[in-house]
């Protein structure tokens, strides 16, 4: 058996390995400190008057917490579109529409640059209006507006409110679940918010959902092969029109990519691996006897997407 017969050996069992089924469902990432979390947020709704969930851009529907609309009951919510600067400007705006259109109020924010936060400001205070003017009818006037910030591990809950705030009230970090206990932050002398930690619920349903709330770091990456989570994420970004960002960042030969996406001799899942395998030679990530290092270079494109490198992208439309 010649060299290039090993190699291929090598590859196919690692293709193999890595378009296994994702076991969604049984991903443990449900901490046994959650549900203590939810009932003191059920403690803390009283106090509220109105709800602001932060979402991730690029993942709208991944990163809302299906528990909330149960959660919150009758309180009134806004929904914060945060990292929107990492997302398509094109979805950007498919998003707003799609929330306008549903007469659900929502903004889109980037945390990091302050954009999108005083029209935050503007959608509590206007929220909040029809119930300041039954206040000042009951003689209340001047009462402070209380919002309650929810959101899971890892949107920028913590930097929002930094932001909105405009001081480190909130603790950051790049790791989920950094926040760990409420506190009240005042935004002016109108607004006061309260921080929560990042809310999970208890199960994963649709692959998809688990997929995307791993690309974006919210379920740690510890959890689930970091080999079958590249695949699926280079897989997705072909199918979701996003092939010239791989192309364009790692500078691969479009022709030659091309070429083995339409190339019938191989399955599908050998495509998408020989693909990765051209991005581990322009980025180094071999081993010795010229294996391919593919926990680095699942390191490498994965952290790339998380910091914005491979460009404006969004996973999922309205």
């Amino acid at each position: 058996m010649d060299m290039y017969q090993k190699r291929e050996m090598r590859k196919n069992k690692k293709t193999d390995e890595s378009t296994k089924s994702l076991p969604s469902t049984s991903i443990n990432w449900y901490p046994g400190h959650m549900a203590k979390t939810k009932r003191q947020i059920e403690e803390d709704l009283k106090l509220i008057d109105i709800v602001v969930e932060i979402l991730d851009a690029r993942i709208p529907i991944s990163s809302k917490n299906p528990d909330v609309k149960e959660l919150i009951k009758d309180k009134k919510i806004i929904e914060v579109l945060n990292k929107a600067d990492l997302a398509n400007d094109k979805m950007n705006a498919k998003w707003s529409k799609y929330y306008k259109s549903n007469n659900i109020e929502a903004v889109l924010t980037d945390s990091n640059s302050g954009k999108g936060m005083n029209d935050v400001i503007k959608v509590i205070e206007k929220v909040a209006s029809e119930d300041k003017m039954l206040q000042a009818n009951k003689g209340r006037i001047g009462k402070t507006i209380r919002v309650l910030v929810l959101g899971i591990p890892n949107v920028g809950k913590s930097s929002f409110i930094n932001r909105l705030a405009k001081k480190a009230s909130a603790k950051v970090g790049n790791k989920p679940g950094v926040t760990t206990q409420k506190q009240w932050i005042n935004v002016n002398n109108k607004i006061q918010l309260l921080d929560t930690p990042g809310i999970l619920w208890p199960k994963l349903g649709r692959q998809s959902v688990a997929l995307n709330l791993a690309y974006t770091g919210t379920i740690k990456d510890n959890i689930i092969d970091s080999t079958e989570l590249v695949y699926y994420f280079v897989k997705d970004m072909i199918e979701k029109g996003y092939l010239n960002n791989i192309v364009e960042r790692y500078k691969l030969d479009p022709n030659e990519i091309q070429d083995i996406l339409n190339d019938e001799n191989y399955m599908e899942n050998e495509r998408i691996m020989n693909i990765i395998d051209k991005i581990a030679l322009k980025r180094g990530a071999i081993l010795s006897g010229a294996r391919i290092d593919y926990e680095k270079i699942s390191t490498i494109i994965l952290n790339e997407f998380r910091e914005g490198k491979l460009g404006y992208i969004t996973l999922e439309e309205p």
